[in-house]
């Protein structure tokens, strides 16, 4: 199987961070972008070093799609660890193991500790969880591979308590732009649904309590969706099954042709085929189809089940985003929501890389009243995003013109250089949270950056990756950008050096003035 160009990097990336030390690592893809495939071809490279693997996951459908997709895509059969199958006594080098059923201390006392070379964790993101952690203290001198669709930074602070490195990433708007997943328009229902009385249960909203606040507001939904998206496919997702049940009874009503499927369904299978086959064009489920169910042909995502966690709500989400002939976009109903606090996801934050652009794009989205395309909607809030930071830096620079600082203040080199990557990084995992140490203080301010203003190790660490990589590309230096901005001239993190050198030379030639002619407002390097 050829892998895709992301993929190959990846599974090199996984590799390389195990070679240098690293024992625990993380590989981030959208839904969709073959997560299981990049991980089967991470298998097949150690099982020919001579290694036995686990693959750890909490559901039946997951470990199933591992067991399926390394046989179809290496030649790997493996066995399984789960409920009354054993992998004791079998010869094959993988085991695909559920965590309910090895976490029991009389199934896991079975193996040796170092019975596994290296674990792969299926959706990494419940991997905090007292069960999952059982299993890899036990395991303790295991390499450890955390594979998850998590779309933001809050959730890897959490995973990097226990990661201690991001392999590799794959973020959904490259994703969409490469042609590898659907584009996303997005759309807010204008109606007000009041959540406030919503209690919060382990970091998220009381699925009872969403169901009775949802109630009221059911008939008054689906007539809002039969006006948007009655010729579409549709994913409805819902607290609690009896809301799936009666929301589905008042979609049939109005004319959609809706079934719904939960944990106690007999026929599931059967109503998924259905669906599948365009027997049915609405899908509605309490939770229960987030992770190991595909259908390419949804084209529209209603998300009835608020929530704060953004793993949940990618997965919610990525039941839409696979790519299907004819298949123009996903359509990503949105609402109202209305809640004491600013926690709750909307559509901007699958792709927004810090909150202040999500809650502008919200804003946007939610003025707009027809569907707008994510993407579209991103730019926008980050080009008036950058606005007022550029509002806020010139007045930074009045301020240190005061106090003639002899190096560059930090914002003032991201903006120069536009660099949002660095304009909105947080801090994931827990060296990056660690002070800066003395000798990149030094060198930062060796190279011309004010390092006060820089207070993690992390972004202290980028900054100077930057800077190298600015230096073997021969654009301009820190105080090439201080002296040239602070003549007028705008944006010349984007000039080159030997550019840089030359405008310095000649203002230098000419007493320390910008010479007569150059206006630095409107001056653009040829």
């Amino acid at each position: 199987m050829n892998l895709r160009p992301y993929q190959q990097q990846a599974r090199e990336s996984i590799q390389a961070q195990w070679e240098s030390g690293v024992r625990r690592t993380l590989l981030v893809l959208p839904t969709g972008c073959g997560k299981t495939i990049v991980f089967s071809k991470v298998i097949e490279d150690r099982v020919r070093l001579g290694e036995r693997l686990l693959v750890l996951a909490h559901r039946g459908e997951l470990l199933e799609q591992a067991a399926d997709k390394l046989e179809k895509s290496t030649g790997l059969k493996c066995a399984t660890e789960k409920a009354e199958q054993t992998s004791i006594g079998s010869w094959f080098r993988v085991v695909v193991g559920s965590i309910q059923t090895l976490m029991r201390p009389k199934r896991l006392e079975q193996f040796a500790p170092d019975h596994f070379d290296a674990i792969i964790i299926d959706e990494a993101h419940h991997c905090i969880s007292d069960s999952y952690q059982r299993v890899l203290q036990y395991f303790s001198g295991a390499k450890v591979l955390g594979v998850t669709a998590t779309p933001d930074r809050g959730d890897m602070r959490n995973l990097g308590s226990y990661f201690e490195s991001l392999a590799f990433e794959y973020t959904l708007p490259k994703a969409i732009k490469e042609g590898y997943l659907s584009p996303i328009k997005a759309m807010t229902i204008p109606l007000q649904l009041d959540l406030s009385a919503v209690r919060q249960q382990s970091g998220d909203f009381s699925a009872g309590d969403l169901g009775t606040a949802l109630d009221p507001y059911l008939e008054s939904i689906a007539a809002e969706m039969w006006k948007v998206a009655k010729g579409r496919k549709i994913v409805v997702f819902l607290p609690l099954v009896k809301t799936s049940q009666k929301f589905t009874r008042i979609l049939n009503e109005i004319g959609f042709r809706a079934a719904e499927v939960n944990g106690e369904s007999q026929d599931r299978a059967e109503i998924l085929e259905d669906f599948e086959n365009d027997k049915y064009n609405v899908l509605c489920n309490s939770m229960l189809l987030t992770e190991g169910w595909d259908c390419p042909s949804v084209d529209c995502v209603v998300v009835l089940r608020p929530t704060k966690v953004r793993s949940l709500y990618s997965q919610m989400v990525g039941r839409g985003t696979r790519l299907f002939p004819g298949k123009t976009e996903l359509l990503l109903l949105d609402f109202l929501w209305h809640t004491e606090r600013h926690e709750l996801c909307h559509p901007a934050h699958l792709i927004a890389e810090s909150e202040e652009i999500a809650q502008a794009m919200t804003k946007q989205i939610e003025e707009a009243g027809v569907p707008l395309d994510l993407e579209a909607v991103e730019k926008q809030a980050m080009d008036d995003v950058v606005a007022q930071r550029e509002e806020a830096l010139a007045k930074q620079l009045a301020e240190m013109k005061r106090r003639k600082r002899a190096l560059v203040d930090p914002l003032q080199f991201e903006m120069s250089i536009q660099a949002e990557d660095l304009a909105n990084y947080v801090p994931a995992f827990g060296w990056e949270m660690a002070p800066p140490s003395e000798k990149q203080i030094k060198t930062l301010e060796k190279l011309g950056i004010f390092p006060d203003e820089i207070d993690n190790a992390g972004k202290a660490t980028k900054l100077l990756e930057r800077l190298d990589k600015r230096r073997a590309e021969g654009l301009t230096t820190p105080k090439q950008i201080r002296f040239l901005e602070g003549k007028g001239f705008e944006h010349v993190g984007t000039w080159s050096f030997e550019t840089a050198k030359n405008l310095i030379d000649r203002i230098a030639a000419n007493g320390w003035r910008v010479p007569e002619g150059i206006d630095p407002k409107g001056y653009r390097p040829v």
